[in-house]
């Protein structure tokens, strides 16, 4: 029996995997830096700054609006106008990526346990789920302020493997970065690598997940055995 006949449940990453969000993150961010009458960023600084979380984002933002590192005291000042924004804008520009909502509803059908396991806040990802009508393909949703790690540390998938009662053969990851695939590996279970997402520029190959997609739904034919 392979491994991939062995899953039962796969965990899934959202921006940069389900969702091309970049667009209304870049737009909160600059929003922010426009209020302090800071330079602004690009989308494509957005797109290599995401991955570990929204204080993390706005951290590289202002760090280079500012040329200097910025001080705590500055990022928890400007921390709830991105929020505030990001609320504002969320679904305007993003958008599924190609085959995702047909595939995830392939997988719901075929009996799969399904997570998000995100390091996105919590309270981004529920609604984000919603407007693109995919939160009903998912039994569990791990937000990055969900637990009290996140990303590339492994406790959100030992987390669903102690509630699932899975052994670390059935759980699958599914991400586009660096940081899916150590979360993985640190919790001994396979992983599947997308070519197409956040990967800061780098090769999400380098980083040797189990197996690695260019497109969403080629993870079907790794787990549905009629594809």
């Amino acid at each position: 029996m392979t491994q991939w006949q062995q899953i039962k449940a796969v965990a899934f990453d959202l921006d940069g995997t389900l969702i091309d969000s970049v667009p209304d993150l870049a737009a909160a961010v600059q929003a922010t830096l426009a209020e302090y009458n800071l330079p602004s960023c690009t989308n494509d600084d957005v797109r290599s700054w995401v991955g570990n979380g929204v204080e993390m984002l706005m951290r590289r933002a202002l760090t280079q609006a500012l040329g200097h590192e910025v001080e705590q005291d500055q990022l928890d000042q400007a921390m709830p106008r991105f929020s505030h924004y990001y609320a504002l804008h969320l679904e305007k520009h993003s958008c599924l990526y190609e085959g995702v909502h047909d595939s995830l509803k392939q997988l719901h059908q075929a009996g799969f346990k399904m997570a998000i396991v995100t390091n996105k806040a919590h309270c981004f990802t529920v609604p984000l789920l919603k407007a693109f009508d995919i939160d009903g393909f998912f039994d569990e949703v791990l937000g990055g302020d969900s637990l009290a790690k996140m990303k590339p540390d492994p406790l959100p998938l030992t987390h669903l493997m102690d509630k699932w009662q899975l052994t670390s053969s059935q759980l699958l990851m599914v991400g586009d970065s660096r940081n899916d695939i150590l979360a993985a590996k640190a919790a001994g279970v396979a992983s599947i690598g997308l070519t197409y997402g956040y990967n800061y520029g780098e090769d999400i190959g380098l980083s040797q997940p189990t197996a690695v997609c260019e497109q969403f739904n080629q993870i079907l034919t790794r787990l549905l055995p009629t594809q």
